[in-house]
């Protein structure tokens, strides 16, 4: 099992897939730096040889912002973003979209899922007597 930035590369896909487990590695970085390198995509990752293996570590480690560094830098410019108190970091702030999207409706993801409806959270009407 290869393990790069920390993480663990799964062994029974094919290594450009495999990569994208890395956070900040998608699918084209991925065959990119496979094709800086000479290793054929479809490679299984348990098929690569130990030195091919470490040649894919240190290209990823050394050359692409990947995983704690790359988490961190975008914490960073968030935080930024709210110190200015520009639009962007003010919806942050109030966990709301941040590019543009309509918030009359299909915000849940953003805001959570609260169904708040005319008649969720009233009080059950007295006994009668």
């Amino acid at each position: 099992m290869i393990r790069i930035a920390g993480v663990n590369i799964p062994d029974e896909k094919c290594i450009d897939i495999s990569l994208t487990y890395v956070f900040g590695i998608g699918i084209a970085t991925s065959r990119k730096i496979l094709a800086e390198l000479g290793i054929d995509p479809t490679t299984r990752t348990k098929d690569i040889s130990e030195a091919d293996s470490n040649k894919l570590r240190d290209v990823i480690e050394n050359q692409y912002s990947v995983e704690g560094e790359l988490r961190h830098e975008r914490k960073m410019n968030v935080r930024r973003l709210k110190e200015i108190n520009c639009y962007r970091g003010t919806r942050h702030q109030r966990g709301l979209p941040v590019r543009g999207q309509r918030t009359k409706t299909n915000n849940r993801t953003v805001r959570g899922n609260k169904r708040v409806t005319m008649g969720s959270g009233r009080a059950s009407a007295a006994s009668k007597t």
